[in-house]
This record gives structure tokens, sequence and C-alpha cells, in this order.
């Protein structure tokens, strides 16, 4: 995985995570076999920001129903990017 757009899929957008922002931190849907270092380097890449952690949860398969019928959710991986003091995401401050 070495293209930053395969390993950050989306930004997560959600109360906790905008309660985040002031503290500097960004949270990110990335692929489940991306690792920190990879994260890291896709962050600073794609955004021209200089990231000084990164933490990551896998988030677990839920069983779900759509009227008899019942279905399991994907697995998927958060990253929670915390950036060095002074750089931020444009793409999180316009909301």
């Amino acid at each position: 995985m070495h293209n930053p757009y395969d390993i950050i899929i989306k930004p997560v957008i959600s109360e906790k995570t905008m309660e985040l922002l002031e503290e500097n931190k960004y949270t990110f849907l990335v692929d489940r076999r991306a690792n920190k270092v990879e994260i890291k380097k896709a962050v600073e890449e794609l955004f021209d920001v200089k990231v000084e952690k990164v933490n990551t949860l896998k988030v677990r398969r839920k069983r779900r129903r759509q009227g008899r019928t019942e279905g399991m959710t994907s697995e998927k991986k958060k990253a929670v990017v915390t950036l060095r003091q002074g750089d931020n995401i444009q793409l999180f401050e316009d909301l």
C-alpha cells in the first residue's frame, strides 16, 4: 500500500470527532491492513501537515436487520491523528 489515497478512505464526521478538533485531533476511516507508519505518511503527504501521533482502533462487526433479513456490517479501522501545534486540515475547518 504505497498510494495514500488507498490508505485514507474518508474522514469521520460526528459530534465526538468535532470535539476532538479542539485538541488538534482528526479522525479518518482507513484501510484495515494499514499500520500507523503508513497512516502517518499518507496524512502528511495528502494534507501537507506534520503528524505527531497516530492512534488506531478496530470497529467490530455489528448485527443489523432490514425487514426479515439479518446481516452483519463490515469490520472497519479508524485512525485518530494528532497534528503538530499550529497545523490544521482545511477539510475539517470548513465544517
